[in-house]
């Protein structure tokens, strides 16, 4: 009976979901009216509901979870000291006499925006608004241009330093000292931020990769699609002394804090500071620091973290009810007696995050499915830094899967009215193929993941 109830209590949380209330107020609301109807039927413990204060003060006391707001304000003031711009400008002319050259170079600052911000919105919205409308003017095929930007912009959630890979770290790292406790081991190993950190650089790099050998092959087959200028004009003088200087500030930047973080001369939230520090920099530079601009990026900060600080807190009551419940271990008899053993498991939990992907993000799959099965599937014997990338992947592919897909929302929000829906929905299509071409190599060589954090933390 007590497993049921938190079956359904899992169920009643999508169905109010539905209703569009905010997330943090469905998972605690919900927990608190299912732990009151199990004390009526006397299948509830209410010491689980003690234990809430010693959470909230655990997520208080965590010095990882400071590096959030830290990352998201680094990303916040790159967007605002138009970073993106400066180097999408240097790229385009640098990329410009190639069939398909525009698009190299969306994919391209794409990926160092993601390197310097982490934020999947931010990152599309504004390649939405810097490169469409040029991609468009230049005779590029709409539905093209729209997965290029799509997916590039939701590189973000992979390549290091992601806010998803440091939510994911924290939380694996507790799912993975409990799996080991429940096993006997009563030294148990960690696992860190720094280890996903470095776990995601192979496989993101490889991604970007991918992404760029599809826009060279589609550019060649099909050059209508991605033509080049009609007129290709030599490079003025100073060309190449302006794209360092595009290029070298943000890479220096994403060498200060990924470097500092996997080389272990820094904590991420140390590294995070630094960040910061050097986003404030570079507005400085650029001249787009000022007060009123501060004012902003610190109350678009402040709303990011609250939200994720009360999914979080709202997640740690949810988690304490379902586990009242014995939902823990209805989902340990669940993935145990299915066919396949511990990948027959995988691909199950894989299934059912790509899934909720349509409808929730990242942070709440983070917070209330990763800390139910994460234990679970490490207690399988899967590696932890290999599961937590593979879940980022999954993530970032469910975001550009139609037709929920957010980072879909996000460029539907800003491109051109002559743009349909459905050119955004035919464009990402191969690059959801590609990104699952990369989950199934992932899967198949662990190594991707699990070689480069062995080989620095070893």
């Amino acid at each position: 009976m007590d497993s049921y109830m938190a079956l359904w209590m899992f169920l009643a949380v999508f169905v109010v979901l539905l209703s569009g209330y905010p997330v943090a107020f469905v998972l605690s609301g919900t927990a608190l009216m299912f732990a009151l109807l199990g004390l009526q039927l006397d299948t509830f413990d209410a010491d689980f509901l003690t234990a809430l204060p010693n959470r909230l003060f655990g997520i208080m006391n965590n010095e990882t979870l400071i590096a959030v707001p830290l990352f998201v304000f680094m990303g916040v003031m790159l967007e605002r000291a138009k970073i993106a711009e400066s180097l999408l400008e240097a790229m385009s002319e640098l990329f410009g006499s190639l069939h398909g050259g525009l698009g190299l170079a969306v994919t391209i600052v794409g990926m160092l925006m993601a390197a310097s911000t982490g934020i999947v919105g931010a990152t599309v919205v504004t390649m939405g608004l810097l490169s469409l409308p040029t991609m468009l003017k230049r005779g590029y095929d709409p539905s093209v241009s729209c997965g290029i930007i799509c997916a590039s912009g939701t590189l973000g959630q992979i390549i290091p330093p992601s806010i998803v890979l440091v939510l994911l770290g924290d939380v694996i790292s507790s799912a993975y000292q409990q799996a080991q406790l429940d096993m006997g081991v009563f030294a148990p190993e960690t696992i860190s931020v720094g280890d996903l950190f470095a776990g995601a650089i192979l496989p993101g790099l490889l991604l970007v990769g991918l992404y760029l050998v599809y826009i060279f092959v589609t550019a060649w087959i099909y050059p209508d699609k991605l033509p080049k200028p009609e007129r290709t004009e030599n490079h003025q003088q100073g060309f190449y002394l302006r794209v360092c200087k595009s290029l070298l500030p943000p890479l220096m930047l994403i060498l200060a804090v990924l470097g500092s973080i996997v080389g272990g001369l820094a904590t991420p939230t140390e590294a995070a500071s630094v960040g910061g520090a050097g986003a404030l920099l570079l507005a400085f530079i650029n001249k787009q620091l000022n007060k009123t601009i501060l004012l902003e990026v610190m109350r678009n900060t402040t709303q990011i973290t609250s939200m994720v600080f009360m999914i979080l807190i709202g997640a740690a009551l949810f988690s304490l009810v379902f586990r009242g419940f014995e939902g823990d271990e209805l989902i340990v008899g669940l993935l145990s007696d299915l066919p396949g053993g511990k990948f027959g498991a995988l691909f199950m939990v894989m299934l059912v995050m790509f899934l909720l992907g349509f409808v929730l993000d990242f942070i709440e799959i983070t917070f209330v499915i990763v800390p139910i099965v994460g234990p679970v599937l490490l207690a399988m014997g899967i590696d932890p830094v290999w599961l937590g990338i593979m879940i980022a992947l999954n993530l970032q592919t469910s975001f550009l899967t139609p037709p929920f897909g957010f980072a879909l929302f996000y460029l539907r929000g800003v491109a051109p009215a002559e743009v349909t829906t459905g050119q955004i929905y035919k464009g990402v299509m191969p690059f959801i193929v590609i990104q699952l071409l990369l989950l199934g190599i992932l899967a198949y060589f662990p190594e991707l993941a699990t070689w480069l954090p062995s080989l620095i933390y070893a």
